[in-house]
């Protein structure tokens, strides 16, 4: 089995993980694995912005506020104080290693979103993480101490003896060979799982990765059942995963029906700049009482001149379908977009397994709480790769650390896999029942029957796993399968309404509920038994 030894690994290419290892890289050798290109990750396909507060009609308050309002009773007060106050200067950054944000008569241009009282969203366009993907991907490739590997996807992390996480598994998607990866420490990037779900905005590797390695490994996953649905997803037969960005409605856009009637202002006094899960939950809602595929976004009170420079990407891609925003409603659905909830970190992105940090979407920090304010994930991703840089820099034990070689990859008896419409099958059947039963509106009831269900197909996953040779498609099923299972008994652990957790059984926030909800696999594998 090849083996490849490096002082720090970082798994995934999004902007906690390029911006993790741009900092590692000063203190050793560090490598990037990445399952596709390393260009592609949730953060390539941010429209929004960054959220901070440059300006000076604007205040930390004022963002603190916002983001724990956003947050129904669930963020983590010191993280967000501590977040938000170091922003600006992460941001100053980020501008130092090349991001380029849009200006307007020669300051920064800062827009207005959902859940924010004032402009502080910094953006490039409507192609924000694009552009912050392209400074820190660059920075990262000229960086003779950064080694990327690309289309490698992790199977299971490596724990030494004494319980330390020393690295991972590797199937190369190249050659089909697994070969370990070994460090003094492994920071998971992974981003989130959207593919988790029938309809996403995420990307096709947002398979939950991270958190699922990390679980099975036996860390603590937190508050897996706050999945933020985005508003508008566009509705088109031809169009896959396209986000309308929260920008829109920022600058005015309107959420209609198809008679042309406005709805927002009955579900919320903030209509259309209400946090997401509340219009996510009004959508939803028209559209079950209507009986309609889709709902429209009305952006026809703003010029073609000014929605083509502010939103250029959004713009041309609608023209491609042959919508002018301009003159004509986009249709628009929800979409399963980010998940709150991740790997259980502390202010240093320190899981409970020594050696194991994680930063970005893949963790749970305490900033976002039950909902996420809009525009905070990039800027978290920034604040905790800066954090869990520092703690390894001043960490004299992981430094200590003597080199490590990992056992042997051992395949057992198994075999090549003999009918993949298992795995496709199975994969459809999990992101269809997490979509009904485990979506926007919640019972007790589907959530029981996603579960039942979900018992017999991890089985399933299970006997293919151990039973035949590896494949890129197979570990990712196994990984939404783990994902999956967290999130259905994480919810039914929550016996409330908070955030974006809404169920019609306790349809109201309850005082005594309001804690994260812990979950490990040996925890898991007792609620299985109580709940099925």
């Amino acid at each position: 089995m090849d083996h490849a030894e490096f002082d720090f690994i970082v798994v995934g290419s999004g902007i906690a993980g390029l911006l993790s290892a741009h900092k590692l890289s000063a203190l050793g050798r560090t490598a990037i694995l990445t399952k596709k290109e390393a260009v592609e990750s949730n953060t390539n396909y941010a429209q929004g912005g960054i959220a901070a507060v440059t300006s000076q009609i604007d205040s930390f308050q004022r963002h603190i506020s916002d983001t724990l309002i956003a947050g129904a009773g669930l963020c983590d007060e010191k993280i967000v104080a501590m977040t938000i106050q170091d922003a600006p200067a992460r941001i100053k950054e980020l501008q130092e290693i090349g991001v380029r944000f849009s200006q307007k008569k020669g300051t920064v241009d800062l827009g207005l979103e959902a859940g924010h009282s004032e402009r502080r969203i910094l953006h490039a366009g409507d192609i924000t993480g694009h552009e912050i993907e392209r400074a820190l991907l660059r920075a990262c490739q000229k960086n003779p101490r950064i080694d990327i590997f690309e289309n490698e996807i992790g199977i299971d992390l490596i724990l030494d003896k004494n319980g330390h996480c020393r690295g991972l598994y590797s199937l190369s998607r190249k050659n089909g060979k697994i070969r370990a990866f070994s460090a003094k420490a492994v920071i998971l990037a992974t981003g989130g799982a959207g593919k988790v779900y029938l309809v996403t905005t995420n990307p096709d590797i947002a398979t939950g990765d991270g958190m699922a390695m990390a679980y099975r490994a036996g860390a603590t996953l937190a508050n897996m059942e706050f999945v933020q649905f985005h508003p508008t997803c566009l509705y088109h037969p031809q169009a896959k995963s396209f986000l309308l960005s929260e920008a829109l409605r920022g600058e005015g856009g309107k959420l209609i029906l198809k008679n042309g009637q406005a709805f927002m202002k009955k579900h919320d006094p903030r209509a259309e700049l209400a946090p997401r899960d509340i219009v996510a939950r009004a959508v939803d809602y028209e559209l079950k009482k209507s009986g309609e595929p889709c709902v429209y976004l009305d952006m026809t009170h703003k010029s073609k001149k000014f929605l083509s420079q502010r939103f250029p990407n959004i713009d041309r891609t609608l023209r491609e379908y042959g919508i002018d925003m301009s003159k004509t409603p986009i249709p628009v659905v929800p979409a399963a977009h980010f998940f709150c909830g991740g790997v259980k970190v502390d202010s240093d992105s320190r899981t409970d397994i020594p050696g194991l940090f994680a930063v970005g979407e893949n963790s749970q920090t305490g900033l976002h709480g039950a909902n996420r304010l809009a525009s905070n994930s990039l800027l978290e991703g920034c604040v905790f790769a800066h954090r869990l840089f520092h703690h390894i820099k001043d960490d004299d034990s992981i430094h200590r650390l003597k080199p490590f070689t990992p056992k042997s990859w051992n395949p057992g008896k198994a075999k090549a896999l003999d009918e993949a419409v298992v795995i496709t099958q199975n994969w459809d059947e999990i992101r269809r029942l997490m979509w009904n039963y485990v979506g926007i509106v919640r019972t007790t009831k589907r959530l029981e029957r996603a579960l039942r269900r979900m018992k017999l197909l991890n089985a399933e996953i299970n006997h293919y796993y151990w039973n035949f040779f590896l494949t890129p498609d197979l570990i990712e099923l196994r990984n939404l399968a783990d994902v999956a299972s967290a999130v259905i008994l994480s919810a039914l652990q929550r016996k409330e309404s908070r955030g974006l957790h809404y169920t019609l059984d306790y349809p109201k926030p309850v005082p005594a509920q309001k804690h994260d909800t812990l979950m490990n696999k040996k925890m898991a594998l007792r609620l299985f038994e109580r709940f099925s």
